[in-house]
């Protein structure tokens, strides 16, 4: 069961995270001085409709990094994680992306969304930076120019809703919408759902967007509903999302509601408290409420032992996961003594294929072999069922 409490407030999650030393790094030989801190960079949302994504996945990596220091670190280093805010707009990131190039860190790590990851990516390309798990399934990520670039843990969209509507024709429900965020992450969701549907012989029944950053929903409730679709797949973010689900509801809709992962599972459930029954998010991580599972097991003890008061949840699991993969990289590095950026980059590389707490990495999926998706659905007390 998710629990519905918060963990820290944004401010207090701001100042905690922007001064948190989460210790695995040992990489840059550049500015940084070998007995220094090994720093990752983070830009993600802290506040805004999206903060509690950001919010999550920090604390979860923090709780592996802080773990992780405490025994010593890599090399005798610890790991900095330095968090900025850029409330998951695309110039805010860019800004935020310089300073870390200015302060020259070994990686960036866990950024979140696709609009701001890709607005930051020509600086990485230039710079020849590592962007490690960054917290989206976006196409544009995933070009295969970018393997020494973009590190992904989490499959992409188009593995998330392939497998939705897998799922859906199997059911014989046909009849699909799209309701999706205007940029980058939306599109990246609308191509997903189009290809799957077509290779099923079948294409939407229709789509409606949303602006980034707004619970304005109006327009694409009146123009959906009309449609007859068995089923409306969601494209957002968790405010967008609950917004639409609450509105289609009081307007006489009788559909399903099927999210891709983004939508942040614990913040979707919480937005919408009763009327969260039956909503489908799909998801690129286990479950976090399941220790028949090495990784959630392996989680929930770390959170236990450090006496942390936030509750578990997909988004905290993901950033835990995460961290937890750059630390086995970093330990791989120093054991070869290349404890710098390009061991690192290097040790990333030679993890693909393997597994790490049980988790497949696939930084370089093959053709034919989807990342980790599993379908969960909510209920009207905080639940989820997988």
């Amino acid at each position: 069961m998710e629990d519905k409490r918060m963990g820290l407030n944004r401010r207090q999650f701001v100042t905690t995270t922007a001064g948190v030393t989460a210790g695995v790094l040992g990489l840059n030989s550049y500015a940084q001085e070998a007995t220094g801190p090994i720093v990752l960079g983070q830009s993600c949302a802290l506040t805004g409709p999206s903060a509690q994504l950001g919010i999550q996945f920090s604390q979860g990596a923090k709780l592996y990094f802080n773990q992780l220091n405490a025994q010593g670190g890599v090399g005798r280093r610890q790991v900095e994680l330095r968090t900025l805010d850029d409330g998951y707009e695309p110039d805010r990131c860019v800004a935020n992306t310089q300073k870390f190039l200015s302060d020259d860190v070994t990686a960036l790590f866990g950024y979140l969304g696709t609009p701001t990851s890709m607005a930051a990516l020509p600086l990485l390309q230039k710079a020849k930076v590592p962007l490690i798990a960054p917290l989206t399934g976006g196409a544009g990520l995933r070009d295969p120019k970018l393997a020494q670039i973009v590190f992904n843990l989490r499959a992409s969209y188009a593995d998330e809703t392939a497998m939705m509507v897998k799922q859906l024709v199997a059911l014989g429900l046909k009849k699909i919408a799209v309701f999706y965020q205007n940029d980058a992450y939306g599109q990246s969701g609308m191509d997903g759902v189009t290809v799957a549907l077509q290779s099923h012989g079948l294409r939407p029944v229709g789509a409606a967007t949303v602006e980034r950053n707004s619970t304005d929903v109006t327009k694409a409730v009146k123009s959906l509903l009309t449609l007859g679709s068995d089923v409306i797949v969601q494209v957002g973010t968790y405010g967008a999302s609950a917004a639409f689900v609450r509105a289609a509801r009081q307007a006489g809709y009788g559909g399903q509601f099927y999210n891709v992962s983004f939508v942040g599972t614990s913040a979707l459930s919480q937005e919408l408290g009763k009327e969260a029954e039956g909503v489908v998010v799909s998801q690129v991580v286990p479950s976090p409420f399941k220790t028949s599972n090495p990784l959630s097991r392996e989680f929930l003890a770390a959170l236990q032992k450090s006496g942390e008061a936030w509750p578990p949840n997909y988004s905290s699991l993901e950033g835990y996961l995460a961290a937890r993969v750059v630390g086995d990289a970093l330990k791989s590095a120093a054991a070869a003594n290349r404890l710098q950026r390009d061991g690192l980059v290097a040790a990333l590389d030679a993890m693909n294929g393997q597994r790490v707490a049980g988790f497949p990495i696939a930084f370089r999926p093959q053709a034919g072999k989807p990342g980790f998706v599993e379908l969960s659905m909510l209920t009207g007390d905080g639940k989820v069922r997988v």
